[in-house]
């Protein structure tokens, strides 16, 4: 296996941190990873070591904000603000990989980046792979809540709102330790702004989702308590694709990628991917 990393910048001078992940042979296909919520794309070491010896490539960035990319932590301006640098990395892959197909595979917030890409860029991809998508508002956010978050949005863009609960990510203690003891996992509070981008985001997924024809996987734990498990359903039931699946592990945690049962999340994985390659 062969890794390299490198930066790229911004329009707005920002330098985005990426790397990938190589079999020693010519990949069969490549897989762009889109990570989530105040993480890295370094957190899915458990991804590159199932698939690049199956004949992946891995590749990922780290969003403007996260990780070892340069931004203010968890806000943007506007959702685009993660939508650019992704295009970006795409014209990078297609030039270093001009033939390969590609599939896309975004987790929590990075599934719901993805989506929204995917709404204009769909025919970039051979498919599509989504762990616990974050597209949909959960029942439990009240109206009035939604309206105080846009007004903190455009009055305190960058106070903190609310925090993610480390214990909900994974049923395994190590994994939650790991997280909480990453220098590059954010564990403060998520932006007013961030808040309120992320959930016009949710509603343009939802209005447009049967856009989306492209094959695709959608992963979800029933346990979620981080993102509403409804979100993968909802994108199931929306998108036109006739090549769609939707896989709902029982008992799974947020991170399906890195619960105890993750062997036969990625034996589905490699199945539905060998089918399409």
């Amino acid at each position: 296996m062969m890794h390299a990393e490198g930066q790229f910048q911004t329009p707005q001078g920002a330098k985005i941190y990426y790397q990938h992940w190589q079999p020693q042979s010519p990949p069969k296909a490549l897989l762009l990873l889109v990570h989530g919520l105040a993480e890295h794309s370094g957190r899915y070491l458990n991804v590159v070591n199932s698939f690049v010896p199956r004949g992946y490539a891995v590749y990922g960035l780290d969003h403007i904000g996260h990780g070892k990319s340069e931004g203010t932590r968890v806000y943007v301006e506007q959702f685009a603000d993660y939508i650019r640098p992704l295009e970006t990395y795409f014209e990078m892959l297609r030039a270093w990989h001009p033939e390969t197909p590609v599939f896309l595979v975004g987790h929590s917030l990075g599934g719901l980046i993805a989506s929204v890409y995917l709404l204009e860029h769909q025919e970039q991809f051979r498919g599509a792979i989504l762990s616990a998508p974050a597209v949909k508002i959960s029942d439990s956010i009240s109206p009035a809540t939604i309206a105080i978050g846009k007004i903190l949005s455009r009055l305190l863009p960058r106070a903190g709102i609310l925090a993610l609960d480390a214990t909900a990510i994974s049923k395994d203690e190590a994994v939650v330790r790991a997280y909480v003891n990453d220098p590059l996992v954010y564990t403060g509070k998520v932006t007013a702004r961030l808040g309120a981008e992320m959930l016009a985001a949710m509603q343009r997924v939802t209005a447009e989702a049967r856009t989306l024809r492209l094959p695709l996987l959608l992963l979800q734990g029933s346990a979620d308590r981080l993102v509403d498990p409804g979100g993968a359903r909802m994108l199931y039931e929306h998108a036109r694709s006739t090549d769609k699946t939707l896989k709902v592990y029982d008992g799974l945690y947020h991170e399906v990628f890195n619960e105890p049962e993750r062997e036969q999340v990625f034996a589905d994985m490699a199945a539905w991917l060998e089918a399409r390659c």
